[in-house]
């Protein structure tokens, strides 16, 4: 499927499918829909009385016009209001066309929409991004392949102008969204340690990414007692990855990306029970995949930017070797872990990653984790929390996050709910009390960073949907990497 953008006019656009979108304010014709109109028959009144169609958002009805039409079906698709208006809306405006149009078996589609005050080339990105990660489907574990056929074919995005640019960096980011679904999505027995450090090979071999991969003797040189800790009742060996973009001439930024990598937790002793979702445990990397996902847009996007990628994957999982609940860690800045809960471990993994990364030298870094069920309880599964002492930095990470229309709400980081996690053996426990688990999360994370700006991200919500959000379909969502993307690029 390609897209492409032109300004071809509605009365010169000839194919299979032309989708037009309408405001709810504005569901009158004019200009050049007064001519359309005319060119195929009433249509285009006909089917908004006949769908009583309102303009609400995410709306979308479709007709058949006449066999001598040299279009073959007319869509019009709701905007909502025009106050509020976005590129979000866009995005989904742009799935829901190009679904209706693989649902209508049609080979070439037109898309004209009303773009308030947006920029060709937002629009033409923000479009694109809807209708890739729109018509994304995993299929890879079926029996059959997908029997709908290759639809559509190509989708011209008319009165743009030629946005080329703007197209090959949503075709990029994409890429990157879509990795990190599948990573996610993949379930435990395919998405190991190894395959991730393999994945995180082949993104350095096909895009000239620096990587190194740290075993687990090399880990233990470096005294990462707190991952190795939770690493150490499974079969399978854990890999600390390290993937690097470096861009030519000397970078405006260096930048550093941590993402949890749990690829499927039991919960250790402390194991999760039924109803508790340990099914859903193989999204436990969610983090350590967008991380991935991240690094294959910015590798073909090229910024000025040097980006380091790093994640301590392993699984947590149940042993004679396992991790007991009041065993003492030390962490690799020699720091001493009590561990009142083995199912708290991400924070564990965490804690040594950010210690490794603060010592690289970067200007900011920001780590993403499905760390806590209390940040979904708190913001829902639609919301990731974002914690930082810098200003500046949590400032950035909103602003990426409206642009890529990945909601953020930023948590406070109150001092007092440390004290719930002091030891009278070690330096700290590894939980708190219920009340405040992600804020208390967020503060175990901070004793791990000395120097270095930085921001976490609980992203246990939104990197997994239920049910279809428009360019998000049930399942994986790739959640953060459009934000990361932008974070990088800004």
């Amino acid at each position: 499927m390609k897209v492409i953008s032109s300004n071809t006019s509605l009365q010169d656009w000839q194919g299979t499918l032309l989708a037009i979108g309408f405001f709810e304010e504005q569901l009158e014709l004019s200009g050049e829909l007064v001519t359309l109109e005319s060119r195929v028959g009433n249509g285009i009144s006909e089917l908004i009385a006949e769908a009583d169609f309102k303009g609400k958002s995410d709306s979308i009805s479709i007709t058949r016009l006449a066999k001598d039409s040299p279009i073959r079906k007319l869509a019009i698709v709701g905007l909502g209001k025009t106050e509020g208006f976005n590129l979000d809306r866009l995005r989904r405006a742009g799935a829901a066309i190009a679904k209706q149009a693989k649902k209508e078996r049609c080979q070439t589609v037109a898309i004209s929409l009303p773009t308030g005050e947006q920029v060709p080339e937002k629009v033409a990105e923000a479009l694109t991004e809807g209708i890739i990660l729109g018509l994304h489907q995993d299929n890879r574990f079926k029996s059959k392949p997908d029997e709908t056929g290759d639809y559509p074919q190509t989708i011209d995005l008319l009165g743009l102008g030629s946005q080329e640019d703007a197209i090959q960096k949503a075709e990029a980011i994409c890429s990157g969204v879509i990795l990190a679904r599948e990573l996610v999505a993949a379930p435990p027995n395919e998405c190991t340690p190894e395959t991730m450090a393999a994945t995180a090979q082949a993104l350095a071999s096909d895009h000239q990414l620096e990587l190194e991969i740290l075993e687990q003797a090399e880990c233990e040189a470096l005294g990462m007692g707190a991952f190795l800790g939770v690493a150490r009742a499974s079969d399978l060996p854990p890999k600390f990855i390290h993937l690097t973009y470096k861009p030519q001439g000397t970078p405006r930024r260096k930048l550093a990306i941590i993402g949890k990598g749990l690829t499927f937790d039991s919960g250790g002793l402390n194991i999760k029970v039924a109803g508790s979702g340990i099914e859903m445990m193989k999204t436990d990397m969610g983090g350590a995949g967008a991380t991935l996902g991240a690094a294959k847009a910015i590798a073909q996007l090229k910024p000025d930017v040097e980006v380091h990628f790093i994640s301590a994957v392993t699984e947590n999982m149940i042993s004679g070797r396992a991790l007991h609940p009041g065993d003492i860690l030390k962490a690799s800045n020699g720091k001493t872990i009590e561990v009142n809960n083995t199912d708290a471990e991400g924070r564990l993994t965490l804690a040594d990653a950010l210690v490794f990364t603060d010592k690289l030298g970067v200007d900011a870094m920001v780590d993403l984790a499905t760390l806590t069920g209390a940040c979904v309880i708190a913001l829902g599964d639609n919301v990731a929390g974002l914690w930082s002492p810098d200003d500046s930095l949590a400032s950035e990470l909103l602003q990426a996050s409206e642009q890529a229309g990945e909601k953020i709400w930023r948590m406070p980081l109150i001092e007092k709910y440390f004290e719930g996690m002091k030891s009278h053996l070690a330096d700290m426990k590894n939980t708190g009390p219920r009340p405040g688990g992600s804020i208390t999360a967020a503060l175990f994370l901070r004793e791990f960073v000395e120097k270095t700006p930085w921001a976490h991200l609980d992203v246990a919500g939104p990197v997994w949907t239920d049910k279809d959000n428009g360019y998000n379909s049930t399942g994986a969502t790739g959640y953060p990497v459009r934000t990361l993307v932008n974070w990088v690029l800004s």
